[in-house]
């Protein structure tokens, strides 16, 4: 007794000293509305395990280890802190108190940290643990009891009025469990009947959470073949809807066995639920370091460099420069974090050759923080099923866009794709959202509902131009044949890349040299004239690249409003092609991208000049050319095999800087206010 007597002036202290008594008296005032009674008064608590356990080792031993114990102290104090200072004049015993414990966090130690691949689950004490994962699924919110009043049916008992028999939620518990039909009064054992009119709901949502390493085994590469399962998760009243599909958590939870005769549910009861970012090195490769300082006289050629060395397992050098760079781009510009705005960039190759194409995007996929490639028979947003724990809703499924949130989602070749499946991404690509309709009477609802989840990742997609479609405008000075793809698709995906490199037998033969000498030597430096950059060091650069903060110049802006400007004027008068205001945040997109690859945090006029040049190509490839006249590979006109291929690029495209200024200054309104004609 008086170690109990010990630990409840421990807990008191402790609420003192945190604040806590002073949350409880503001949260009694809700309850003081004469007109309403409750059974049950619901308090969250704040605890601190670390604060705990300076003020009482023993009272902190009790929240990590026995938490149901803890949970007990805490509302006997809160009872009589609420009773002596007529916080709730309508409150009458201690069990109408249900308090819920928030830890904050738990020690950093193994023995409170679960790892949703370890098995078997369910062995050891129930305590509170940490674990990380990935959302794959989640049921829409539905009620469940938190707590009821039962009367005792023998009228000459104390228990047949008041409020003596009060059942609250506890974890692992199922609704029979607080609402059954077979309790006992504690007194005399007679039967007990619930008082419905005093029965109190709360909001509840079930999520499944996987280790993110399950993610391996729907990306390009796949490591192993291992088969990971999902845990599910309770989430209940103010922690309902703080998850998404998509998005890394930590979660504090205590383990929990569900009892759903004839089986035997292993769950979490969610404690605490924190958005989690895994750790990337942001460190930049001694190579990358060398190549930055002996291109510093130039702001185009390390970028170049590096798309020029990029994927050599795959192609060999001056092979799919535009398309390495494009993929690097969308590389450095998905970025995953939830603490800033999301920034994407869609990527549509147009190749005859797509072989070529996919490997170096499968490839490129690999390098992502996440990516996830698409299988043309599985889902690409969103499925339906039953929910398995007794609650009977819709639980909702990630497809693949989805699992892809923050990353990249490879669609491949979009020849393989039926109408209604183009004409979904064409929407998605559009709204940026993913529409869910549930049907109510399917899944115990009496109305239909429609959610929308956002759709946050880069598309990589390919259409193979071969295979001739039914454009009439193919004829245009400029367009490229899309094969299957609509032009309305094309136009929504951004930035379009055609892959039209050397003259056919000569990209040929190079390719056929690469793959025999890779096959005869492997391992081996193909390249001796090239710089050699390991997969690794790509990694910690894009990783690295992601993590810059940049700002747009004065002079870089001029560039881009001023292109946008004036190819709004001209196509619009003379082709009659409206140029969207999300062309302005492709070019700007592109641009900060650029200045990110060349490890900068100013975007300079040159990075602007790199965007207008992608986006001019991308738009010619869609609607024809306009009155400015660029090569179809602006971005490298020439070899860049050695120091005078990069000095004539730089040349090339200095005339090209030169060319768009003459552009903005001729057809853009007002251009002459800040562009000289010399």
């Amino acid at each position: 007794m008086a170690d109990i007597l010990s630990l409840k002036e421990s807990v008191l202290v402790y609420l003192d000293r945190s604040g806590g008594l002073q949350k409880l008296a503001e949260d009694c005032k809700l309850f003081n509305d004469p007109q309403q009674i409750e059974a049950v008064y619901r308090f969250c608590v704040s605890v601190n395990p670390s604060d705990v356990i300076e003020v009482d080792p023993v009272l902190g031993d009790c929240v990590l280890r026995d938490p149901l114990r803890a949970t007990a102290l805490f509302q006997s104090v809160c009872f009589l802190a609420i009773k002596t200072l007529s916080l709730v004049e309508k409150l009458h015993t201690e069990n109408q108190v249900n308090v819920i414990l928030k830890l904050t966090h738990l020690p950093p130690f193994p023995e409170y940290m679960l790892d949703l691949c370890s098995f078997p689950r369910g062995y050891g004490p129930m305590r509170p643990v940490s674990m990380e994962g990935l959302v794959i699924a989640m049921t829409r919110v539905t009620k469940y009891t938190q707590g009821a009043r039962f009367l005792c049916i023998n009228d000459d008992c104390p228990c047949s009025t008041g409020f003596h028999h009060i059942r609250v939620h506890a974890p692992g518990a199922t609704e029979s469990a607080t609402v059954g039909n077979n309790f006992s009064c504690m007194i005399c054992s007679s039967p007990l009947k619930e008082d419905v009119k005093f029965r109190v709901l709360g909001a509840k949502q079930l999520v499944e959470l996987i280790h993110v390493n399950a993610l391996d085994g729907l990306s390009a590469y796949q490591q192993n073949s291992l088969r990971y399962q999902s845990v599910t998760l309770f989430l209940r009243d103010e922690l309902c809807n703080s998850m998404r599909i998509g998005r890394l958590y930590r979660v504090l939870g205590i383990p929990a066995h569900v009892h759903q005769w004839p089986s035997i549910t292993w769950s979490i009861e969610a404690n605490n639920v924190q958005p989690w970012e895994p750790e990337y090195p942001t460190k930049v490769s001694a190579s990358f370091q060398e190549l930055l300082k002996a291109t510093a006289g130039s702001p185009w050629r390390f970028s170049a460099i590096v798309a020029q060395c990029f994927g050599l397992d795959v192609a060999p050098p001056g092979l799919y420069n535009t398309l390495k760079l494009g993929l690097l781009l969308s590389l450095v510009q998905t970025r995953a974090d939830v603490k800033v705005a999301f920034h994407s960039l869609d990527l549509l190759v147009v190749t005859t050759d797509t072989l070529i194409s996919d490997r170096l995007m499968t490839y490129s996929l690999s390098l992502a923080c996440r990516g996830v490639r698409h299988q043309a028979s599985g889902e690409m947003f969103a499925s339906l099923s039953r929910d398995e724990h007794g609650a009977g809703t819709a639980n909702i499924y990630a497809g693949s866009a989805l699992l892809a949130t923050g990353g990249i989602c490879m669609l491949g070749d979009l020849g393989c794709y039926r109408k209604d499946r183009l004409d979904a991404i064409q929407s998605v690509l559009e709204n940026g959202t993913v529409s869910v309709f549930i049907p109510g009477k399917k899944y115990g609802e009496d109305a239909d509902q429609q959610l929308s989840f956002p759709v946050q990742c880069s598309f990589w997609a390919l259409t193979d131009a071969s295979r001739r479609s039914s454009r009439p405008d193919c004829a245009v000075l400029g367009t490229a044949e899309m094969g299957p793809v609509p032009i309305q698709l094309a136009d929504v995906f951004g930035l379009v890349i055609q892959c039209r490199d050397m003259v056919g037998e000569q990209a040929l033969l190079a390719q056929t040299i690469h793959i025999l000498q890779q096959a005869v030597q492997p391992g081996k430096p193909l390249y001796s004239s090239c710089w050699e950059f390991s997969t690794q060091d790509y990694q910690e650069l894009i990783a690295h690249a992601q993590s810059l903060q940049v700002e747009l110049s004065p002079e870089a802006e001029k560039i881009i409003h001023g292109y946008y400007m004036a190819s709004r004027r001209v196509r619009t008068q003379s082709q009659g092609v409206k140029i969207s205001v999300a062309s302005i945040k492709l070019l700007i997109s592109l641009a900060e991208a650029h200045c990110k690859l060349c490890l900068r945090t100013r975007v300079l006029e040159e990075d602007a000049v790199i965007a207008v040049l992608l986006c001019e190509n991308s738009v010619t490839l869609k609607h024809g050319a306009s009155a400015l006249v660029i090569p179809p590979d602006a971005v490298f006109p020439c070899d860049l095999s050695d120091v005078d291929g990069l000095h004539r690029r730089d040349v090339t495209l200095d005339e090209l800087h030169q060319n768009i200024l003459r552009f903005i200054y001729a057809y853009a309104p007002g251009a002459d206010t800040y562009i000289t004609e010399e």
